[in-house]
């Protein structure tokens, strides 16, 4: 079954592009850029991220057992989802447009897919939440280990100083201090390099699992 997936961003200058994948058995997926014009009249200032799906099970993951409402979304959509709202600036507020070729009979599609959309991109923000928490108590107690490390290998160079043993090999003292800037790597990368990534992508998950959500009869 064929996927027709499109996004349209409010910057004008994107050109129409599209890519295919195969993945085990499924089918191929395309990606498809159109003109926003008209959506950008209706919302201006937003960017617009669309879907053309056959139905809404093709939103879904397929293997989760869970209601629909709570079901996890496909891999491949929300990724499609992610990868374009981390495109625009973080204040900039998006919507998500899912154009159904066929509605779900029993359901009303705009509540479910709705429902469905916010609940797993607000998981998706917990746990990233989670795992920033997880980080800086890593780097609170790595830095706690190196300012030890690297105090302790002051404190015996120091007292070799202090002893005047000249017979003290110099390369160890040397070595000494190396080895204590180097156990102060780790909380350096973290404080340093390591945070602001998952803070954005929470960001992103966040503003995503608040987002307007659109589902559209195509045809």
């Amino acid at each position: 079954m064929k996927i027709d997936r499109t996004i349209t961003p409010s910057d004008e200058g994107r050109r129409e592009a599209a890519s295919h994948s195969n993945m085990g058995s499924r089918a191929p997926r395309s990606i498809r850029f159109t003109n926003p014009a008209p959506l950008a009249e209706q919302m201006p200032g937003v960017h617009h991220i669309e879907l053309n799906l056959h139905d809404v099970d093709q939103l879904f993951n397929t293997m989760d057992p869970s209601p629909f409402h709570e079901k996890d979304l496909d891999d491949d959509a929300a990724e499609f989802i992610l990868s374009w709202a981390q495109e625009f600036h973080r204040p900039e507020p998006v919507d998500l447009i899912v154009h159904l070729e066929k509605l779900p009979e029993g359901h009303n599609a705009q509540r479910l897919v709705e429902d469905a959309v916010h609940h797993y991109f607000a998981y998706r923000a917990r746990l990233n939440e989670l795992e920033f928490k997880r980080l800086m108590k890593q780097g609170r107690l790595s830095l706690l280990v190196g300012l030890l490390f690297l105090a302790a290998c002051f404190f015996v160079i120091e007292l070799v100083v202090s002893k005047n043993l000249s017979t003290f090999p110099s390369f160890f003292k040397e070595g000494l201090t190396i080895a204590g800037w180097v156990a102060m790597w780790r909380p350096l990368e973290i404080y340093l390099y390591e945070w602001w990534p998952l803070r954005r992508r929470g960001q992103i998950l966040d503003k995503l699992s608040r987002m307007a959500v659109e589902v559209r009869k195509r045809g």
